[in-house]
Formats: C-alpha cells, structure tokens, sequence
C-alpha cells in the first residue's frame, strides 16, 4: 500500500532530519504523527464505520435490559454455520475442539472484540456461545447462548470476569494472547482477526 510507505518516520541521520534542528526536530515528529493518524484511518484501523459502530450503547442497553431481548438480538450474528468455522487451537489443554465464527467476529468501537464460540465435545455435543473480550481490562463476558433451534437465548448473569491463565478456560486465554489483543490493546480490525485465525497460531522452528 502506498499509504504504509508514506507513513514510515524519517530517519534520525537522514540529511532532512540534520538540517532540521531540534525546532526542526518537533515539526517533524509532530507532523509524522498527523501522517501516521491519516494513514491508519484511510486504512481503516480507526474507521467508525457500520462493522464498529453497531455496538455503541449495546452492553449498557443490555446489561440494565432496558431494550427487550427480542429486539436486541437482531442485532446478534447469525447461527454459525460449520463453513464459517475457523479451528481454535487451544494445545493439549483440553480435549474439546474450539472454533469461531468467520462471520461473527466484529471490533467494537467501544473497545471489544465480539465473537462466536462454538466447543464440539469429544462426546459430540456442542455449546455455542456469543461473547466479548475486552483487552483494555483482560476481560470476557457471555452475552448469549445457542439453543438447540439454532437460536438465541440471553446468557444467565451476564458480566465482565477477569481471564485468568488457567486450563480450564484455555480458550479465553489463547483468544486473549494470541488473537483479539496486542498486549491491553484491541487488534485494528474484524478482518486482521479473522485472517490471523485462518493462519493458525505461530510454528515454531525445531532444530535438526
């Protein structure tokens, strides 16, 4: 893109960054930053379109039910269909078999990822689950479950529980380190998720 080739700083030896001196110096820093902010958002990373938007005001409506659940739940993603089922690989920590819907995943403007989970048991029975994980505070929260007629049904107390590093909820954390956020930071899109979740989670080189 040629935008990203625009965005990249001036170096600090560069003949323009000598010449210009520490005002110079300031100008410089002030304005790659103006170029950086319009890079990002002509990219899209700070864009408030639809794809983000759509959840503003959502958690506060739904936590206080002041919208009927009926109504809330037009806004929720459809019931995931197993060709739009992308593998969670959580390593040996479970024996269940975790996917996410390609087509459920959304970064909200209001600083959550939004996602559906789908855990295939070893037994055959399936959970499905529509959640969120808030990266700024390392957070997830159910907002609704699958039932059997592939419908929605709002989660029994619903509220934000700190991710702890442990096995049993092995899917939280790898979605937490590995895919949704950058450390406390939410990833820029819906679409960077989802392509890191086609790839799969880093190979590590062995050694001969």
């Amino acid at each position: 893109m040629r935008c990203a080739r625009r965005c990249l700083p001036i170096s600090p030896d560069s003949p323009l960054a000598a010449h210009a001196g520490a005002a110079g110096a300031t100008i410089h820093g002030v304005s790659t930053i103006r170029i950086r902010f319009a890079c990002w958002a002509a990219a899209g990373w700070l864009a408030a379109g639809p794809a983000l938007a759509q959840w503003d005001g959502w958690d506060y409506n739904y936590d206080r039910e002041i919208t009927p659940w009926t109504e809330m739940q037009q806004q929720l993603p459809a019931y995931p269909a197993d060709e739009n089922l992308l593998r969670l690989d959580v390593g040996a920590a479970s024996s269940h078999r975790f996917f996410v819907d390609a087509k459920s995943v959304s970064a909200g403007s209001d600083g959550v990822v939004r996602y559906t989970l789908v855990i295939k048991a070893a037994g055959g029975a399936s959970n499905v689950s529509f959640e969120g994980i808030r990266c700024e505070s390392r957070e997830q929260k159910y907002y609704a479950i699958g039932r059997s007629d592939r419908t929605w049904a709002r989660a029994r107390n619903p509220r934000w529980q700190p991710i702890e590093f442990r096995e049993i909820n092995a899917q939280h954390v790898t979605l937490y380190r590995e895919y949704l956020c950058r450390g406390k930071i939410m990833m820029e899109s819906a679409d960077q998720i989802v392509q890191s979740l086609r790839r799969g989670p880093p190979r590590i080189q062995g050694t001969d």
